[in-house]
C-alpha cells in the first residue's frame, strides 16, 4: 500500500516537486495526500494544485492565537490521514503535541551537516567558520529542534569561490535526490525511528548514511 504523504512547506517547494516527480514516475511508492502551508502565497501550494493534490493555506494571522492555529493545523492533518509528514522548507517549529502525535512519522531536511549548524543561516555560518564541508541532513523530527535521529546526509566540499548562493544551489540539487531516496526507504518499510536512533534495514544508524555530492548528481 502506498505511503500517504502530506508535505508542510512555507516557500517555493522545490523538494516537494522533486518528491512529486519521483512519485509520478512510479519510482517512489507514495500517495501525495496534501500540501499545507503557513503562507497564502507559497509557490509550493501551486505545485500541489497543478498535481491535483489538496493545497491548504493556513496563515497564522487568520487565527486569534498560536494555540488555536496549531489546533487547526492538527485537525486538517488528521482529516488527511497521513502515514508520514514531510517538512520541506516549513519555517515553523512543530509543537510538542504534534511531534508526539506523529512520533516516528515526521521527516525534515535541514541544510547543514547536523549536529553542526542547527537553526537558520547555515550557508552564511559555514562560510564564516571557514568549514571545508557543507551539506544537508534528513532526520526524524522530535521535540528537540533539528536534533531528531539522523538518517542520511549529502556532503559537498566548500570551494574557494563558493558564496551563499552557490552553496545553496549545490546543496539543494543534492536535496532533490536525497529526500526522495529517504522517503523511498520509509515507503519500503526499511526505515523506522527507534528509541534513540533511526533504524535502517534492521540496524541502528549510529551515524547517518553519507553520500558525496558526486554520488547523487
Amino acid at each position: 500500500m502506498s505511503l500517504r504523504t502530506v508535505v508542510l512547506l512555507s516557500g517555493t517547494g522545490t523538494n516537494f516537486q522533486a518528491i512529486l516527480d519521483r512519485a509520478a514516475s512510479g519510482s517512489l511508492d507514495i500517495e501525495p495526500a496534501g500540501a499545507l502551508s503557513d503562507r497564502l502565497d507559497a509557490q509550493g501550494l501551486e505545485r500541489a494544485r497543478r498535481a491535483g493534490i489538496p493545497a491548504i493555506a493556513m496563515p497564522r494571522g487568520d487565527f486569534p492565537d498560536a494555540r488555536s492555529w496549531w489546533d487547526g493545523i492538527a485537525a486538517r492533518l488528521r482529516a488527511l490521514s497521513p502515514d508520514v509528514l514531510v517538512l520541506a522548507g516549513f519555517m515553523r517549529i512543530l509543537p510538542p503535541e504534534l511531534c508526539r502525535e506523529y512520533q516516528g512519522r515526521v521527516l525534515n531536511i535541514h541544510p547543514a551537516l547536523l549536529p553542526k549548524y542547527p537553526g537558520l543561516n547555515t550557508y552564511r555560518r559555514v562560510l564564516a567558520g571557514g568549514d571545508r564541508w557543507h551539506g544537508t541532513t534528513v532526520h526524524f523530527v522530535t521535540e528537540d529542534l533539528d536534533a531528531g535521529p539522523r538518517v542520511a546526509q549529502a556532503r559537498i566540499r566548500v570551494g574557494r569561490g563558493d558564496d551563499e548562493d552557490s552553496l545553496r544551489s549545490r546543496v539543494q540539487a543534492c536535496e532533490h535526490v536525497l529526500y526522495p531516496r529517504v522517503l523511498e526507504w520509509m515507503s519500503q518499510g526499511r526505515l523506522v525511528m527507534g528509541a534513540r536512533q533511526a533504524i535502517l534495514d534492521g540496524s541502528d544508524l549510529t551515524e547517518p548514511v553519507v553520500f558525496e555530492e558526486g554520488q547523487l548528481l
